[in-house]
């Protein structure tokens, strides 16, 4: 049964690491002493939710809970380092620290490592987050003890919810383009100008297009996409960025 364990310190246990081929242990001391840590927890490395959707918000997100207070932001999962390094790598997520508790220690000593071998799992975690400012966990965000693989309030937004309510959240920015595209070229960078984070969509790599046409109505690129919002070209995007009113 998963504990919440607000207000006690968190566990003493070495993560086993890899890094350049070395083996490097790291304690939690090194990890959470003297600084203001934003920690979630997930039942595996490459698994749909966790890949899909609490890992990249989390990095996305990264530099806001920075400008928060927070120094760290930290991914555990029962998992050996291989895995957590290769996963780290798969989706691109340089700003979070992925911290392998292969053995299960922290999460154990957590409360929170619970039996999941009708899956194959064999013990793994709970899914949580929590906040640690020195070492001790000022709150935890747990989830339901429900059937399945609940994920409700361990996201990235409940926990900048918590620490700063009124706090802009980051734009979900996506950008179709061809490469040689001077527009796009443009584009890019007046959103990068603009401090705002986007992915980007190539021509025949990530979309055809009848893709194009199909959510965009257009043929033509570059073409913008603000919190599901239809920007338009370059010109439409200047435009759109000249009167913002979150600036």
């Amino acid at each position: 049964m998963p504990q919440d364990h607000t207000g006690q310190r968190i566990p003493s246990v070495t993560f086993k690491t890899r890094r350049n081929h070395e083996w490097v242990d790291v304690t939690t001391d090194e990890v959470f002493a003297g600084k203001t840590v934003v920690v979630f927890s997930l039942p595996g490395a490459f698994t749909p939710t966790c890949s899909s959707s609490h890992v990249p918000r989390y990095n996305q997100m990264v530099p806001f809970f920075k400008a928060h207070g927070v120094d760290e932001v930290c991914c555990v999962s029962v998992n050996d380092t291989f895995v957590m390094n290769e996963w780290q790598t798969a989706l691109k997520a340089p700003d979070v620290r992925f911290l392998p508790d292969g053995n299960g220690e922290f999460t154990e000593g957590m409360g929170m490592l619970v039996d999941k071998a009708n899956l194959g799992f064999g013990k793994r975690s709970w899914r949580y987050s929590m906040l640690v400012r020195d070492g001790i966990i000022e709150k935890m965000f747990i989830e339901p003890e429900v059937e399945g693989d609940p994920y409700e309030v361990s996201d990235a937004d409940t926990m900048l919810n918590y620490l700063a309510p009124n706090a802009p959240k980051p734009a979900d920015v996506t950008v179709f383009t061809r490469p040689g595209c001077p527009f796009c070229v443009k584009a890019k960078e007046m959103l990068k100008q603009a401090g705002m984070d986007f992915e980007e969509l190539l021509l025949n790599r990530d979309y055809t297009e009848q893709t194009l046409r199909a959510v965009a109505g257009a043929k033509s690129v570059p073409q913008v996409f603000v919190n599901g919002r239809l920007i338009g070209g370059s010109d439409d995007l200047a435009a759109w960025l000249e009167a913002r009113t979150d600036a």
